[in-house]
C-alpha cells in the first residue's frame, strides 16, 4: 500500500467490479418505474393539488432513462461477448 501525499490514510487497490445479470436487473428496474407511473396516473389531479405532480413525471423520466440503460446495457454484453470470442479466437489460433 502507499501513502498518497497529503493523506494520513493509506490507498488501497480497487476492488474487482460485481459481474451479474445486468441487463434483467436494469429492465426489472425500469418496469417498476413504469408500473409506479401508471399506478400513480389516476390520481393525477390529486397529485396537482398537492403539489406533488412532479412524482408522476419522475417516475416516467425512470422509465424513459430505463429504456435507454436497457439498450446500452444490451450493446455492453454483446461488446463484451465478442471481445471474448476474438480473444478466444486468437488464442486457438496461436496455440495450434
Amino acid at each position: 500500500m502507499t501513502r498518497s501525499p497529503g493523506r494520513s490514510t493509506p490507498l488501497r487497490e480497487a476492488p474487482e467490479p460485481l459481474e451479474g445479470p445486468v441487463v434483467g436487473t436494469v429492465t426489472g428496474g425500469t418496469v417498476i418505474w413504469f408500473v409506479l407511473f401508471l399506478v400513480q396516473l389516476p390520481f393525477y389531479g390529486w397529485f396537482d393539488d398537492h403539489g406533488h405532480l412532479w412524482w408522476l413525471w419522475t417516475c416516467l423520466a425512470g422509465g424513459g432513462l430505463g429504456l435507454f440503460g436497457i439498450w446500452y446495457v444490451r450493446r455492453r454484453e454483446a461488446a463484451i461477448a465478442r471481445s471474448g470470442a476474438a480473444d478466444g479466437e486468437g488464442a486457438e489460433a496461436s496455440g495450434s
